[in-house]
């Protein structure tokens, strides 16, 4: 990996962590997408995933756009209205999800579907980043973790094709 590659890998692994999300919190969401689908699915290999997802320069991109909003809207440093809009992650907003869908198709459509479910339903990491508790904003984090473990799950599908999913 080329040095300025590597730095920007780095920094967005950095930020992850400071806004309180391992990267085994999201392997555990993978492990939930696609325990169904693959026999014997380990945590370490859904960890596998969803390092390789992290080291795309599209995702790692999207990681830091992402949070630097969400610490903008933190420091009251975005105008009005977006400061409030985000701040209060208002429903009708949409642009936090826009941005991760750039992560959920890098293995294919099949990350879209994934993405819907895990956002629905906000298992594990993901309720309490949804929480809306305390100082920080996680409009954009939320998304972003669903969407890197949207991505891992389709790495992981595309290289555990089932029997329906093969050419007859």
């Amino acid at each position: 990996m080329a040095k300025e590659s590597e730095k920007l890998h780095q920094k967005a692994l950095s930020l992850i962590k400071e806004r309180g999300v391992e990267l085994t919190d999201i392997a555990e969401l993978v492990l939930l997408l696609q325990t169904p689908y693959i026999k014997d699915l380990t945590l370490e290999e859904c960890l596998l995933n969803v390092e390789a997802v992290l080291l795309k320069r599209e995702v790692q991109n999207t990681i830091l756009t992402g949070i630097q909003l969400d610490i903008l809207a933190e420091q009251k440093q975005l105008m009005d209205p977006l400061q409030q809009i985000i701040s209060e992650d208002e429903g009708l907003y949409g642009i936090d999800e826009i941005l991760a869908l750039s992560i959920v198709n890098v293995y294919g459509s099949i990350g879209f579907t994934n993405y819907g479910y895990i956002d629905k339903i906000k298992p594990g990491i993901l309720a309490k980043l949804n929480s809306h508790e305390g100082e920080k904003v996680h409009t954009f984090m939320d998304d972003i973790i669903g969407a890197i473990a949207a991505a891992a799950a389709s790495r992981l599908a595309h290289a555990h094709p089932t029997k329906s999913d093969s050419v007859k």
